[in-house]
């Protein structure tokens, strides 16, 4: 038996033939709003069909003006341009994929002014308050959902997915918290359920029997006043009698204190939820959030949880993901490490998606990697994020590559980050260079330092140094004492802080060390440990199977310095960010801004605020107050004549930025 014979399973939903379980959610590229969108959009489909994918799903489309998620976000209705359609789906056919339109009404959580909802009550994370719909106008919206849906078909897609639940429009009229209607639409779980209903009809009406609907649904709502597990359950079965073909189970609110995507999460976290919804009806379900790995989606669908497993992320970091799986290359799969930074981040600071791991994707017209004309013998020094990414791209396009690490392993500041808790994916990431720099034949040399006399002997073609960072050590009287050590060294084991530490400096790192002193590691990869500390009911005994979190232990006394007198942590990632924060705030640390330093001494930090003088009586002090860049090497390269390429955080020293260093290693790789 083939070790994923379950993910390989072709399936049916309706009248169409999927090759195989996996499926590549929609996600919110914002792809169309750039130069050439529908050029883009036709590449970046294409590309992800032909590594695989069972079928495509694209971002959320509206059905009218009122439900855009921005101003400009498209709109699938008689004035569209179905032309640009057609073309994408056509790219798709001819790459061998299937690719079905995301019909999204973004209800109250639009991004404008012509925001609607059941209700006027305004969401927690939008500044636009949505007018009240009139009954004739949810009629109305009844009636363009089915137009959006034959205009789907008409352009030559292959199903469209009804987006349900998450806190969108739809999700809305469903849930009491947000529907206080007492019209045909409100009220009773019968007229709640209403809308979904009605939808689907009109679809069916205008799209035929065969054509694949599909609805997605959020399977735990993870909000106060949202459904219980019996009326998720209901709401599964409504879909299925209204004629959906398959349902897609999502979870949660965006408005939720709940984190559900993010690396903070336990793989496959949410397949309870799924389950439940897969033992209710007998039509297919698309499931099981949270999963980066064959492995994983293999065992959920070995357990019952799913009939196909559904992953977005995972096709930004890997397009191959499923062929690579087909040919039994799991270990190939550059793996989406669920760190948010270049995707989701990006698309709320409103710019286009791409991937940390794969800076290709999203840039399928600009980033092509060709074969070299005159193939190269390539010195890179430093095997953390940038010298890694250099040496796998250059040695793909077939330069000769011998990679330097003056380290006994390759992973430079991937190493202190994997130690941190909700971070250990970057294992994932260590595993995949550790696999191609073998498969292409890198000369790796661990325990080695470069110098120039080495690199001068060996007449190299080409140079690039990527010797990473070190911390900066900020100018504090008595910063030479015992008890101070920078983050490297307690994030390496190489110092122990005590039971009151004081972290000097709130950037990136200086919320990784508080983290890694105060989180429970159990949390990101332990189920049981995570429903416990956030407070996730799985039976969903509750309303949006919610309760009372489990206060996280306080092994230390924390507290965190900032020099700026503004917000701390305001610099961390949009969507984890708060995660960070929510977690810290629980373990009891403490944060001071606007402090400047004094000293340290045998008392512990001393410092003033707001002109008045303390001291905060601790056993350790941590600093996290910067990197300073390792650009000797390529100093004494230049001064010797020797060209050289300075990359990554040699180049510039921005709180471990391994997104911005991976990306510029490729660029560089792709230019050589």
């Amino acid at each position: 038996m083939e070790q994923f014979a379950r993910l390989l399973e072709p399936i049916t939903i309706g009248s169409l033939r999927l090759p195989n379980r996996m499926v590549m959610g929609g996600m919110h590229t914002r792809l169309d709003t750039l130069d050439r969108p529908v050029e883009r959009q036709m590449a970046f489909f294409a590309r992800r069909a032909r590594g695989g994918a069972a079928l495509l799903i694209t971002n959320g489309i509206a059905p009218n003006a009122a439900g855009r998620m921005d101003h400009d976000s498209a709109v699938l209705n008689e004035d569209a341009p179905l032309d640009d359609y057609r073309r994408i789906a056509a790219a798709v056919h001819d790459a061998g994929g299937r690719i079905a339109v995301q019909l999204l009404h973004a209800g109250r959580y639009g991004k404008h002014e012509d925001c609607v909802g059941p209700s006027s009550a305004q969401a927690r994370i939008n500044r636009f308050s949505p007018r009240r719909l009139s009954a004739g106008e949810v009629w109305q919206t009844v009636a363009d959902f089915g137009v959006a849906a034959r205009l789907a078909r008409e352009a030559g897609f292959d199903g469209v997915e009804v987006m349900a639940g998450e806190g969108y429009l739809i999700n809305e009229f469903l849930a009491g918290l947000t529907n206080d209607r007492d019209d045909e639409f409100g009220g009773s779980f019968e007229n709640r359920t209403r809308l979904a209903r009605e939808i689907i009809a009109a679809m069916r009406a205008a799209v035929g029997a065969g054509f694949p609907i599909i609805w997605r649904m959020s399977a735990i709502d993870l909000v106060e006043g949202g459904f219980t597990a019996a009326e998720t359950v209901e709401m599964a079965r409504i879909a299925e009698a209204a004629g959906a073909d398959a349902l897609d189970v999502g979870v949660g609110w965006h408005e939720s204190r709940i984190p559900t995507i993010a690396a903070s999460v336990p793989r496959a976290a949410w397949a309870f939820a799924g389950s439940r919804i897969k033992r209710a009806v007998t039509i297919p379900v698309i499931g099981a959030i949270r999963v980066n790995k064959p492995e994983v989606g293999e065992q959920l669908l070995a357990d019952g949880h799913a009939d196909l497993v559904l992953m977005a992320r995972p096709f930004l970091a890997d397009p191959d993901f499923p062929l690579k799986v087909k040919e039994g290359r799991a270990e190939d799969i550059n793996t989406c490490i669920a760190c948010n930074q270049s995707c989701l981040d990006r698309m709320f600071s409103e710019q286009p998606v791409t991937c940390l791991v794969n800076p290709f994707a999203g840039r399928e017209l600009e980033l092509v990697s060709r074969p070299a004309v005159r193939p190269k013998t390539v010195a890179v020094v430093g095997a953390g994020p940038a010298g890694l990414t250099y040496a796998i791209n250059a040695a793909e396009r077939g330069h000769q590559v011998v990679l330097f690490e003056q380290d006994d392993r390759i992973g430079g500041q991937l190493n202190l980050a994997r130690v941190v808790p909700g971070k250990s994916e970057f294992d994932e990431m260590l595993r995949y260079f550790r696999v191609r720099l073998a498969k292409l034949g890198v000369d790796v040399r661990l325990a080695t330092r470069a110098t120039v006399e080495r690199l001068a002997a060996d007449r190299f073609d080409s140079v690039v140094v990527a010797a990473g960072v070190r911390p900066r050590i900020p100018a504090i009287e008595g910063v030479g004492h015992p008890m101070v050590h920078t983050y490297d060294a307690v994030l390496s084991g190489e110092a122990s802080a005590g039971r009151r530490v004081a972290i000097v400096g709130a950037g990136g790192v200086g919320f990784d060390v508080a983290e890694f002193l105060a989180g429970d590691p159990r949390e990101s990869v332990d189920p049981q440990a995570f429903y416990e500390a956030w407070g996730i009911d799985p039976e969903q005994q509750s309303p949006g199977g919610v309760t009372a979190p489990r206060r996280r232990s306080r092994p230390r006394e924390i507290t965190m310095f900032q020099r700026k007198n503004e917000r701390m942590g305001a610099g961390l990632g949009k969507t984890t960010g708060w995660i960070l924060k929510s977690k810290l705030r629980d373990a009891g640390v403490r944060m001071v801004v606007g402090a400047s330093y004094d000293r340290i001494d045998d008392a512990g930090l001393h410092y003033t605020v707001d002109g008045e003088s303390r001291c905060a009586g601790v056993d350790s002090v941590v600093l996290c107050a910067g990197q300073e860049s390792q650009s000797g090497l390529y100093d004494e390269l230049l001064a010797l004549g020797i060209k050289a390429t300075l990359i990554g955080g040699a180049n510039v020293a921005a709180e471990l930025d391994a997104a911005r260093a991976i990306e510029e290693a490729t660029y560089r790789a792709l230019e050589l």
